[in-house]
């Protein structure tokens, strides 16, 4: 099974400091649904780790998370993509979970579900939490540009050192797609 783990604010769709709190908010980066729709046809199983404190903050509620990522999903769907499957740690920065990146909860929940170790599976983010919670199973980190990915550069140093790291989801798949052994083969 090959797979790959996106980020969702920043990766997916435009982050928003004030948070993504409603569907309307959700607006795709470009060229990343059609990206996603590109890995879905390669054979690449697509899954979603993200952080969402807003439900801790009381900014909106699970449903309106459900309502957000189905917005999400339709809106894949109908470039010809699939997400296989979204998990989602609600708590905020100060809760003491293990689902919170950039500790590795949510992905070890991946592998639980997918019944595979992440070993080799690239996961992409736009900041050093993603990069540490793949790490932290040994998935592939990868960095972009987008959302908060040029602060994440300017503050990385050492955590970034051999992460590639490309302009957005599309170059990522760019990438993948054209190389047989992945991101930075080619």
């Amino acid at each position: 099974m090959r797979l790959v783990i996106l980020d969702r604010d920043g990766v997916i769709n435009e982050d928003s400091d004030d948070y993504i709190k409603t569907p309307d908010e959700w607006r795709p980066i470009p060229g990343s649904l059609e990206a996603i729709a590109r890995l879905t046809h390669a054979g690449i199983q697509v899954v979603v780790a993200t952080n969402q404190s807003g439900i801790a903050r009381g900014l909106f509620n699970v449903d309106m998370l459900g309502r957000i990522h189905n917005r999400m999903l339709d809106e894949v769907h109908h470039r010809g993509g699939e997400i296989e499957a979204i998990f989602f740690c609600p708590h905020g920065p100060q809760d003491g979970c293990s689902c919170r990146k950039p500790l590795p909860g949510l992905f070890h929940d991946i592998a639980a579900r997918f019944k595979t170790s992440l070993n080799g599976t690239y996961a992409v983010g736009d900041s050093l939490r993603d990069i540490a919670a793949a790490r932290a199973v040994q998935a592939l980190p990868v960095l972009v540009r987008s959302g908060k990915g040029a602060r994440a550069i300017a503050q990385g140093g050492r955590e970034l050192e051999g992460v590639p790291v490309y302009d957005d989801l599309a170059a990522f798949c760019d990438a993948l797609l054209s190389c047989a052994t992945g991101p930075g083969a080619c």
